[in-house]
């Protein structure tokens, strides 16, 4: 199998960005479509993250790049059959491959910032060896609507095409390991003085619940605090190009019940085989 069969199934058919999307994706690195998921759907995945970051609060081993101040779940899909349905986003499948070509699930998570808290330095998700070395492709799900002052995503626009800037430690590895494909490049003038600080032409992303915001991972984003201390349920879904590491390896964690819920498709974006457990 390969990613076009694979999205042939789940979608029928290759997902296709619409002239506009492309566009903007290209041109400011991200594009935002809403109504992408229902107020029944959005309600349930928020139900969910509260009861099981709640069970989970006494074991914070369990959270991947945990963080003061917020809330994060991690291992959505071995937690809970309520968040599926993210696995069948035709827009956001539709950027990875248009981007990345061949594709597999990178990661997922649920971030929640307090009230006063949730602001992070201004980052890119991934570095790159040059001006187009496209490797990961982040989808923001909007579980609760956001807004200036529930802590929302800040980007640059445009900023995907500049060198990578700040990347998060979780994303080194490879790096580390091939010094090769390692190196900045570019015009470098444009890096801040002080990350957390507001960036000249960066914008707060306000989206509706049910939103899908499309970003090509490289643009420089971050969080910002909330300041009314109004739920701000996010869930983060990744794609990477499949030569790539995943960010949460989902051959190590993967239960029974995931396996039999998915697709030979979608076991396939998973990079997953049948667990020992599986007869």
């Amino acid at each position: 199998m390969d990613t076009k069969a694979a999205l042939r199934n789940i979608c029928n058919g290759i997902p296709l960005l619409t002239t506009e999307q492309t566009h903007f994706l290209n041109e400011n690195g991200y594009f935002v479509i809403h109504d992408v998921f229902t107020a029944p759907q959005c309600q349930a995945i928020s139900d969910a993250f509260d009861q099981l970051t709640a069970a989970e609060a006494s074991n914070p081993s369990l959270v991947v790049d945990a963080e003061e101040g917020a809330t994060r779940l991690s291992d959505l899909f071995n937690k809970s059959d309520v968040f599926d349905p993210v696995l069948s986003t035709q827009p956001v499948l539709g950027a990875s491959h248009y981007l990345l070509g061949e594709i597999k699930l990178h990661g997922a998570n649920m971030r929640e910032p307090h009230k006063g808290h949730g602001h992070q330095p201004l980052h890119s998700d991934v570095r790159k060896s040059n001006v187009d070395d496209w490797r990961l492709v982040n989808a923001l799900i909007c579980i609760d609507d956001m807004d200036d002052f529930n802590g929302p995503t800040r980007i640059v626009p445009g900023s995907h095409r500049w060198p990578h800037l700040n990347v998060p430690e979780p994303n080194l590895e490879e790096w580390e390991q091939d010094a090769s494909r390692n190196g900045d490049y570019g015009d470098m003038s444009r890096f801040p003085e002080d990350p957390l600080a507001p960036y000249p032409g960066q914008i707060l992303l306000n989206a509706p619940s049910g939103a899908v915001v499309v970003c090509n991972a490289s643009l420089w984003h971050g969080g910002t605090a909330n300041i009314s201390g109004r739920h701000r349920r996010m869930l983060h879904l990744t794609y990477a190009r499949r030569d790539l590491k995943q960010q949460f390896r989902q051959q190590d964690h993967i239960t029974p019940a995931l396996w039999e819920r998915l697709s030979d498709a979608q076991r396939f974006l998973f990079d997953v085989e049948k667990p020992v457990a599986v007869k």
